[in-house]
């Protein structure tokens, strides 16, 4: 353990001085959910919280990568360093990741303030891999000025990507009926700015004029009842990633988002990064803990029960966790 420690402690430091093969080992431990990770992350989530976390989601074909490459382009001419955590989906052999974004940007393989990480999905429903907020953690503490998570782009349970960052965007494309899409999945409910994207293809703008009537919200935000968010009224853009039209305008939305939302409202989304950041972890916990010896037997027990409809799932967690507790008395 005390190894596992100091290997942490040594990988942080060089992380933090700008040793990019030291970041790349210290996310590959936070993806393999090792104890160096642990141990790192103790060390550097103190540091974290200047950074700007991006999520960048919608649905295939919506030109998320592209998109993505011409915004770092625009925040190093602007001086800015950025970090890309790409999430795409699961080998279901190997477990790794399959499209792989960065071979969409290797123009910045070169660049020392630039620093971009595909990450499996490993099965994960959601747009983000269960450690992608982790990482993110890593990269906002290595001192980026700006972290894009850009998620599969699955569909409708990547409502999630809000939950990780401190502005969501969500990106459609002209004329493709993405915007119906959208509204199922609950993406413009949770988004902060709708960005249409091939802005250069017919409809674009009837796209984003459409999107525009659709966000307007039909109940104040005063008269919202007790415990309920406010609804949001994003605001809508044409990109075209391809040639950096519309990119410029993007960068100064997320900048008066960032800036508009720290008088008041980044408050309760922390909170709720916080949250689930603490529900991840306890539940890492609980596994590691049913696959102890003195309960890994009652667990596979519990789980044939269920299995062969003997328990119902509820019963049979409440029986793990008194066997647990059971076991820490």
């Amino acid at each position: 353990m005390t190894a596992a420690r100091d290997r942490a402690i040594a990988l942080a430091e060089a992380a933090r001085g700008g040793d990019r093969r030291a970041l790349a080992r210290l996310l590959t431990a936070v993806e393999n959910h090792s104890d160096v990770a642990e141990h790192a992350l103790r060390d550097l989530y103190p540091r974290a919280g200047a950074a700007h976390l991006v999520g960048i989601t919608g649905p295939p074909g919506a030109g998320k990568s592209t998109l993505v490459a011409s915004l770092i382009a625009t925040l190093r001419e602007s001086g800015r360093t950025a970090a890309v955590i790409a999430v795409d989906p699961s080998s279901p052999i190997t477990g790794g990741a399959l499209l792989g974004d960065r071979v969409r940007m290797q123009a910045y393989a070169g660049d020392g303030g630039v620093f971009i990480r595909s990450m499996a999905s490993r099965g994960h429903a959601g747009g983000l891999s269960a450690t992608s907020t982790v990482a993110a953690t890593v990269l906002d503490a290595a001192g980026f000025d700006i972290v894009l998570l850009e998620t599969v782009g699955t569909g409708q349970s990547e409502v999630e990507v809000a939950a990780a960052a401190d502005t969501t965007v969500v990106l459609e494309a002209p004329e493709m009926g993405d915007e119906v899409q959208a509204i199922k999945a609950g993406l413009l409910e949770v988004a902060d700015l709708v960005v249409v994207n091939k802005g250069d293809k017919p409809g674009a703008l009837r796209t984003a004029a459409q999107l525009r009537a659709m966000l307007v919200p039909t109940v104040a935000r005063g008269d919202v009842p007790a415990g309920r968010p406010a609804p949001k009224r994003p605001e809508v853009l044409v990109t075209t990633a391809t040639s950096g039209d519309g990119v410029p305008e993007l960068l100064a939305a997320l900048d008066r988002h960032r800036a508009t939302a720290r008088a008041g409202e980044a408050t309760d989304a922390r909170r709720a990064r916080a949250l689930a950041q603490i529900r991840a972890v306890m539940a890492d916990r609980l596994a590691d803990r049913l696959r102890e010896p003195a309960l890994a037997m009652a667990a596979d027990a519990v789980i044939d029960d269920v299995a062969e409809h003997r328990l119902d799932p509820y019963v049979a967690a409440d029986r793990l966790l008194e066997a647990i507790g059971r076991t820490e008395a």
